[in-house]
Parts: C-alpha cells; structure tokens; sequence
C-alpha cells in the first residue's frame, strides 16, 4: 500500500545549484500613451517564490538592477489561488498566472536565472503589466452568458441534470475569464473575432435545461462577422488554459449547434 501511495505523488522539480539572486526583466509603461520600455531588477534567492512574491519584493525596494531609483511596478491580483484570473500576463514568452508561475520551474525551464515579465498583448496596456481585460466581458454580454430568471413566482424545483451532463457543465464553468486563451490566439486581435472563451460559456448556458430556452440568442451572438466562423482551428487555447478547459470540443459543439439552428431553424417558426 505505501509503495502505491508513493508511486502516486507527483514529483516535484528541484532545482539543483540555485543563483544567489535572480534577475526579473520587466516590461513597462507609464500610461497608455507612452511608449514601453525596459527595466531589470535583482532580488535575493528564495525557494518556492511565485512571480507575485518577487514583484513585492521589487515593490519595497523599487531599484534597478544599475541602481536607478524607479517607480513600483504596477500589476493585477486579488486572490492568489488561481481562481479570480486578473494575474495573467506573459512570463518567459509565455502566457499564465502570475500566482502560479513558480520562480524555481521558471528558472529550470529557462536554464538562466532571468525572468521576462510583459503585459498580455491583446488587450490595451493600462501601465506596466495591467491591462485592459473589459471586452472579455462585453462578448460575454454578447453571448447572454447568464440564465433568464423570473424571481417573482415560486415555480418550485428545476429541471434534472444527468451527472454526465452536470459534469460537462462543470469543466466549462471553472473559466475564470483570464485571457489566456485569447492571448495564445492568433485570430484574436482588433475585435475581429470573439475568441473561445465566450464560445465557452454560451455552450456552458447552452447545455443548462432552463437556459435552453435562449439558446437561439446566444447562436446569434455567435453568428456575426466576430463570431464563431473566424476560428482558425489553431488550438493554441486549449494548451495555454490553466484550467484545462476543453475548449475545441466548445468550439465545435457550438458551431454543430449554429449549423443545425441555420438549416431548420425556420422549423420553429
């Protein structure tokens, strides 16, 4: 039994000869109006840092790596458990959350004891490493991401799901609306397209007995020149979604849903 146990742990990366002090490379703005630019700092090395724990540090002591005395670094968070998503930015050229991203993994898989930090590219660049993450939630709005409820009469207990399906709806329903997946996205940018995570949740409301009923509003919202046709089939977002979200089998039941709803649509009415 304990050898089973054992056999069941995950192991854990270690990095061997660790570097006195780590540099992280950050890529800045002042506001959205001016140009970015470059700043290295350098701070002491510590076992099981994530990337938050070295911005704060940088933050008491707002120093480059030269000795320039310089502004704090200016980022997002709030939960530091990867649930809320405001974290995300590009780390090591690759895009994820900034609480999860360990500084020893970061270090082992670069091989080098510097860490690039930039803001996500496809949204507008606030200052620093914050950006402009609200048109994620207008195309939420566009897809009616939510159920119609009418609270003012006791209709009693709803629909039954099979737990097959409550457990399809659950993997849509951990998205966190970080924006990975539109950042890993090559035919996101300039609102063309409205990305695979709103493709998501309308098949997350889709699939739910009640919201059902607006299912037909919700391939509508799918169905203009941003929508559902401008997947290019990349499937970059399902490799960078930290939550494992099957969002190519979305993508495609969503858009089996659309075909379906343009061929005999006109049977309902």
């Amino acid at each position: 039994m304990t050898a089973k146990i054992e056999g069941l742990k995950t192991k854990k990366k270690v990095l061997e000869n660790p570097p006195q002090t780590i540099q992280i490379k950050i890529q800045r703005r002042e506001r959205p109006d001016k140009s970015s630019y470059w700043e290295t700092f350098e701070i002491s090395y510590r076992r099981n840092l994530n990337v938050i724990s070295a911005l704060m540090e940088i933050r008491k002591n707002p120093v480059t790596k030269d000795g320039k005395k310089t502004t704090p670094p200016v980022w997002d968070m709030s939960c530091l458990e990867q649930v809320c998503g405001i974290c995300t930015m590009v780390i090591n050229g690759r895009v994820r959350q900034a609480c999860s991203a360990l500084i020893d993994d970061l270090l082992i898989e670069s091989g080098s004891n510097v860490i690039t930090l930039q803001p996500m590219s496809k949204f507008p660049n606030i200052r620093d490493l914050k950006v402009d993450r609200s048109r994620m939630f207008e195309h939420l709005k566009q897809v009616k991401a939510w159920i119609e409820l009418d609270g003012t009469h006791d209709l009693g207990p709803g629909p039954r799901m099979s737990n097959d399906e409550a457990l399809q709806r659950y993997a849509y329903s951990r998205c966190m609306t970080c924006g990975c997946c539109l950042e890993a996205c090559p035919q996101y940018h300039d609102n063309n397209y409205i990305g695979p995570q709103a493709i998501a949740q309308a098949r997350l409301f889709n699939m739910h007995p009640t919201g059902r009923m607006n299912m037909q509003e919700r391939l509508e919202g799918l169905m203009g020149e941003d929508g559902i046709t401008n997947c290019g089939n990349a499937q970059n977002c399902v490799k960078v979604c930290p939550k494992n979200i099957p969002l190519t089998k979305a993508i495609y039941e969503t858009n089996r849903d659309i075909t379906l709803n343009v061929l005999f649509g006109w049977l309902k009415k």
